[in-house]
């Protein structure tokens, strides 16, 4: 269905909203910039600003909603005779060696890390956020699978497959915040995911196989 003009300009002003914002905190840090500040940059009124945005943390963290779905997202998209595990290592193999935005191979991450890090409530909203991508993947692989809700294994599985997620992101954070080039780390994280590979046991590389069609 085409966007309606209403719509179309709802989408427009949260971006522009969500991007002075983005780059208020980036210059001054997530605790020195006020609602009221990002209201009166933005031509909004303050109400108009939370309407979009129900906390000031929902402003920097934005695009959230893609991150808590994403490893769901790539296990349900997986092909027939693929594993739980396998579509992740793929799909991470195909953004990092596309030195891709999506998983912080990008020019200006670094500073985003350090407002998070700076900043105690987004430290506490990140954690939130990563607790709901393991409990969204371990429901995912619960329906995937057809597990007992008593059944241990998903749980079990989706911490493994969570693993792979998590430490990939965080050696990019720490590499980026270093100050290495993007294509330096994308490469050396792609010879990381092959090593994480051989550690994950053959249970966990064959669970949640999707039958070939």
């Amino acid at each position: 269905m085409a966007e309606g003009l209403r719509e179309r300009k709802k989408r427009q002003t949260r971006q522009h909203i969500s991007d002075v914002a983005t780059g208020l905190f980036l210059e001054r840090g997530f605790d020195a910039v006020t609602i009221a500040e990002i209201a009166q940059a933005t031509d909004v009124s303050v109400n108009t600003v939370y309407n979009y945005f129900p906390t000031k943390e929902d402003l920097f963290l934005d695009r959230s909603k893609g991150i808590v779905d994403r490893l769901s997202r790539w296990v349900r998209a997986r092909g027939p005779g693929e594993s739980a595990v396998a579509a992740v290592l793929r799909e991470l193999r195909d953004e990092v060696e596309a030195v891709s935005p999506r998983v912080g191979l990008m020019e200006g991450y670094a500073q985003f890390l350090r407002v998070i890090h700076d900043a105690a409530a987004l430290r506490s909203r990140l954690w939130s956020l990563q607790q709901e991508v393991l409990e969204n993947l371990e429901r995912t692989l619960r329906e995937e699978t057809g597990a007992a809700p008593d059944d241990p294994l998903p749980t079990l599985m989706a911490g493994q497959i969570n693993w792979v997620h998590m430490t990939v992101m965080s050696v990019i954070g720490r590499e980026m915040v270093a100050g290495r080039p993007a294509v330096v780390v994308s490469r050396e994280t792609l010879a990381l995911i092959e090593d994480m590979e051989d550690l994950l046991s053959e249970r966990v590389l064959n669970y949640a196989v999707r039958a070939p069609r």
